[in-house]
């Protein structure tokens, strides 16, 4: 049963967010993103950031580090959009593609 907010106490009942640390060497900082290690690991590394060794299969980023990965990622992805998508939409009339 879940428990609204206003009758929750924020350290006892609930679930209590383990205090992780940011996952990039020699950083410090609490994470506040836990990402998959197979669909971030490539754009954390191509960022230029440094990963610890960790047997998890999640990666913890600081804000200034999950910002700065993201960055990339949209960058990235954005390069790899397929362009010209609705090009041939001037030829759709009324519903029906014209040939």
């Amino acid at each position: 049963m879940k428990i609204p907010k206003e009758l929750r106490d924020k350290g006892d009942i609930g679930r209590t967010a383990k205090k992780r640390k940011c996952s990039v060497k020699d950083c410090n900082e609490n994470a506040i993103r836990s990402l998959s290690e197979n669909a971030w690991k490539k754009y954390v590394e191509k960022a230029g950031l440094k990963l610890k060794d960790s047997s998890s299969r999640k990666i913890y980023l600081c804000k200034p580090h999950y910002s700065q990965s993201n960055k990339f990622r949209k960058m990235q992805e954005k390069s790899f959009q397929k362009k010209g998508f609705l090009d041939n939409s001037a030829s759709l009339k009324k519903g029906k593609w014209e040939i």
